[in-house]
Formats: structure tokens, sequence, C-alpha cells
């Protein structure tokens, strides 16, 4: 079955571009990349034009999701299919696939009522290159991807059959309730979870080259007060290593390195009762009185 091949962009709806700039630049190394007349702030970490679109809409929370198709009669065939079972698909316009620096696309709501687009065809700035205002390696992109969404969603089964059977996303493997998902090596593009959240987004992962790179990020995140929620850890099913801190939107970030990839031919689908190997917990409460550190 022709399915999406990666996890394209993501578009974020925040009450401060502003703010998000500083952080999307200062804590996580992305580049900005212009404005479009609306305000909204472009992001790169590759060759892409962008890989993040914030909008200036108050949200707080995933605005949509862009999933890359190979081609233009792949995109097609999955609008056909996405038809036949009742969802209303919308091809999208020039004017729209212009906006999205992309050569065409389609739209439509996931069970949720995210907004989702499948595209193809995005610029590829190899004469460009993608170059960080920190001094970080690059992020782990290409057919992998920008990352992976962690989305709450109202209902786990009929969100699972979506994204398997008509966007063609294949089961990685589950943790308790949550459910991952891959659609080219990356571990897990998505992962969903249950939940009567108001939000949608949970946290978005990044992928760095380097664990130098995570360890200088969860540095800096002390040195500048930006939240920590999850500290180190190597997570049982991907394997990476990362921390999670907090976004100016209160959602999370994953940042890490280090993620075992996944091979179709002899991959099998397991259930883990832990969603880490190690680590990955909440910054400790420091004492009222810490006793004084002893000189040597």
């Amino acid at each position: 079955m022709t399915g999406v091949t990666q996890l394209g962009y993501l578009g974020i709806g925040v009450r401060d571009v502003d703010e998000w700039e500083r952080f999307a630049t200062g804590i996580l190394g992305l580049q900005a990349n212009g404005r479009s007349s609306d305000g909204s702030l472009f992001l790169r970490m590759d060759e892409y034009h962008h890989r993040f679109v914030i909008q200036p809409n108050g949200n707080d929370d995933v605005a949509y999701i862009g999933w890359q198709a190979t081609n233009e009669g792949s995109m097609q065939e999955i609008a056909e299919r996405l038809n036949a079972a009742g969802v209303e698909v919308h091809q999208g316009t020039s004017s729209e696939a212009e906006a999205r620096r992309v050569e065409g696309l389609i739209t439509f709501p996931d069970p949720n009522g995210i907004p989702t687009e499948v595209y193809f065809g995005p610029p590829i700035s190899f004469d460009d290159p993608f170059n960080s205002p920190r001094p970080i390696s690059n992020f782990v992109t290409g057919e992998q991807g920008l990352g992976h969404a962690v989305l709450y969603v109202d209902d786990a089964d009929q969100s699972v059959r979506f994204y398997r059977d008509l966007l063609g996303l294949r089961v990685s493997d589950y943790i308790r309730s949550m459910t991952f998902f891959h659609c080219n090596p990356r571990h897990h593009s998505l992962a969903l979870m249950e939940s009567k959240s108001a939000k949608r987004l949970n946290h978005f992962m990044l992928q760095v080259e380097s664990i130098n790179d995570v360890g200088a990020t969860h540095d800096l995140c002390q040195d500048q007060g930006v939240p920590i929620v999850r500290g180190m850890g190597r997570h049982t099913n991907d394997h990476m290593v990362s921390f999670y801190l907090r976004t100016p939107s209160g959602f999370d970030v994953e940042y890490g390195w280090g993620a075992r990839e996944v091979d179709d031919t002899t991959w099998q689908v397991v259930r883990h009762e832990k969603g880490s190997i190690w680590g990955h917990r909440p910054p400790a409460a420091r004492p009222a009185h810490e006793p004084t550190a002893a000189r040597s």
C-alpha cells in the first residue's frame, strides 16, 4: 500500500512568535528563515525551506501536520483511499501549495479534528546549507523527516486505524496504551495516546548527530532557566538518549541522540511495559536546607 514517507513539517499556533523565535534559535538550534505575510515564522533544520511554521494564532498547540508523499501519483492514491473511507479531502490550490512551499498538497482532518496535509515536491536547497545559530552538529533528518510528534487523541483505536490503514504508517511497537508508528527507518514518526486533554500536541522530538549536543543543550536550559520536565534517560523502544524541555507554549520538546532504526524485513512488533531503560525522571525537588559542600 502506498503511504506517506516522512513527517515533513509541523505548523504550530502560538501566542508569541517573537518568544518562540528566541527559544527555537537560541535553545533548540533551529534556523529562522523569514516570515510570511501573516507573521508566521519559518524554521529550518536541514536543506528544506522549513520544517516548522510558527503561527500567531494564540492556540499554543499544533495547527497542522504535513506528511510527505513520494510524488503526485502517490499523493492522489492516498486521497482516493481517504475519500473511499468517507474522509472529506480538499485538493490544495496553487496559492495554498505556494504558501506551504510545495508543488502540491491535499488537506483533510484526522479523526480528532487535527488539520492534516499530504504533499509532494518540497523545495530543497543544497546550495544553501542549514546553518544553526548555535554551535551544534546537524539534525538527523533526510528520509527520516523532521523527527516525531506525540499526539493526544480522543479514541485510540479509531486513530490507529486512520493512520495505519489510510495514511499507510506501520506500527513499530507499543508502550502500555501508546502506539508508535514508522514510515521510514526512523523508529517512530508518530505516537498516539488516548486522553481527554483539550490540547493535541504532547511533544515533538528533535534528534541531533552528537550526544555532546544533547548535553550542551541540557546545560544551556539550566543556564537560561528553561524548564527541564524530564531529565536525561534512554527509552526502551527506540533507545534514544534524550531529555525533555518545556516550550513557551506549554508542551514539550524531546531533544535526543542515538535512536535505533527500523528494518521492515526483520522488525518484530512488541509491547514494552516501561517507557525508559533508565532515567527520564522529573527533576528532584531541592531540600529546603542543602548541606554545605565539604572543602577539599
